[in-house]
């Protein structure tokens, strides 16, 4: 079974930044849209950001100005640049991966990671 495995979470001041990666375990010939999720505790997971196979991507409102999604296409990397952060953004951070070309809802994702931890203190 595939599985995206992610990395780059830690403990952060707020201002600080941090830089999450998520690569597939093993070849995927069949991603195409990608995304972050985050889930904080009692909460549900909600959407960070998403990218296209083109490069078009889609912020959530909270991180707009302030996260970079990016990607490698020829190795379905992605990586999430976050900025000026916030003790509202401590979560378990969580990559996505679709065959579709945009990202479908959180239901129907095929792939996901484990998750990594991102801790912001004020």
């Amino acid at each position: 079974q595939v599985q995206l495995v992610e990395s780059g979470g830690g403990l952060v001041q707020a201002g600080g930044s941090l830089r999450l990666s998520c690569a597939p375990s093993k070849s995927i010939f069949s991603i195409n849209a990608m995304g972050w999720y985050r889930q904080a505790p009692g909460k549900q997971r909600d959407l960070v950001a998403t990218i296209t196979r083109g490069g078009r991507t889609n912020y959530a409102d909270p991180v707009k100005g302030r996260f970079t999604i990016s990607r490698a296409n020829a190795n379905n990397t992605m990586y999430l640049q976050m900025n000026s952060l916030k003790p509202e953004d401590t979560a378990v951070y969580y990559c996505a991966a679709s065959p579709l070309l945009i990202m479908p809802p959180r239901s129907r994702v095929d792939y996901w990671g484990q998750g990594t931890q991102v801790t912001v203190s004020s």
